[in-house]
């Protein structure tokens, strides 16, 4: 009977290091070279790593209706407001604060319960034999609003969180009431009523419809690359990129982050795949395959990331934090002003 109970054991004990040895991601982000970058910590900790891959509103509404059942340990996504907004619905908990994340990762873009992985900023694209270096001089996501670029400027949808991030920022550091004032000034000067993705409003700057755009760095370095085809490739080549608010605060910038659900059963191992996407291999993993900036220092973006410049001043006075917390703000001050 001993003999039986010790193989029993034995056999319990190894069952549970085998499901313990692994952690379970809920990833929004559509790479490819993600899934090559948990192979290489897979055989580097042993730690299996399980992929659900979905739009960010399904893996969300998924965690939450599974409530305590849920396998997810790490939920990874593009914005920090989108972050921000499932830690307010409580379905985050703390833990990212070893000294790693916190030595690799700067204060401004990380809390406790989520961190940066990599960075992206959001910027104006225009047309250079339509667009003066005088109308650019000093330009700012405030000036945008200005009278002189009625009708020429192309932007996304008010439901899209790029641009939900980008208005609680102006919430942040202008108030409720000026940039509600703002977007109605952006609402007379778009050249045609939202549509599209980012890579859809610079194509719109190629084609002539506008002369400015607004969207994120990464997309012009896909279209330059050549992986969406020549004719988006010929297009990014008509335009140029614009760093706004050089002068005061610096360009905005926002993330692609990593969130620790609450209840997660693999806690120790998520956190462990953190810290391997903050390491110098895995960044340069990232840049060179999504064409976002590196959270850490000592890495270089793409080449073509590279090639827009590097020297921007970028605003770090403004915390990604504040995202999710005036998302509701933002989207309000939009859709009051007719952005559809």
């Amino acid at each position: 009977m001993k003999i039986i109970f010790k193989f029993l054991l034995i056999n319990y004990l190894l069952i549970s290091v085998i499901y313990a040895n692994e952690v379970n991601i809920f990833s929004a982000r559509h790479y490819d070279s993600d899934v090559q970058l948990y192979e290489k910590f897979t055989s580097k900790t042993g730690i299996k790593v399980n992929v659900v891959s979905g739009k960010s509103g399904a893996l969300e509404k998924r965690i939450i209706e599974e409530g305590s059942d849920s396998k997810a340990d790490l939920y990874i996504t593009a914005d920090a407001g989108r972050l921000g907004a499932f830690k307010a619905k409580g379905m985050l908990q703390g833990g990212l604060t070893t000294s790693a994340i916190k030595s690799a990762v700067p204060s401004n873009f990380r809390t406790s319960q989520w961190v940066g992985i990599a960075k992206r900023a959001r910027i104006v694209y225009f047309a250079p034999d339509r667009v003066s270096g005088s109308e650019l001089s000093g330009l700012t996501y405030e000036s945008l609003a200005d009278p002189k670029w009625k009708g020429r400027v192309v932007i996304r949808a008010s439901n899209n969180i790029y641009n939900q991030s980008l208005v609680a920022s102006l919430i942040k550091n202008n108030g409720k009431a000026k940039t509600s004032e703002w977007a109605k000034g952006m609402v007379t000067n778009m050249a045609r009523s939202p549509k599209g993705n980012d890579r859809a409003q610079i194509l719109a700057v190629a084609a002539g419809e506008a002369d400015i755009a607004v969207a994120n760095t990464y997309y012009l370095a896909l279209m330059l690359s050549g992986k969406k085809g020549p004719e988006q490739q010929a297009a990014a080549k008509k335009v140029k990129p614009f760093f706004p608010n050089q002068d005061g605060r610096g360009t905005h910038m926002n993330i692609s982050g990593a969130g620790l659900v609450k209840g997660a059963p693999n806690k120790a191992n998520a956190i462990k795949l953190v810290e391997f996407l903050l390491s110098q291999e895995a960044q340069e993993h990232i840049v060179n395959n999504t064409f976002e900036y590196p959270m850490i220092a000592g890495v270089s973006p793409h080449a073509l990331v590279v090639n827009m410049g590097l020297d921007f001043k970028q605003d770090l006075k403004t915390k990604v934090v504040n995202y999710g917390k005036r998302q509701a703000d933002a989207l309000a001050a939009m859709t009051g002003a007719g952005w559809k």
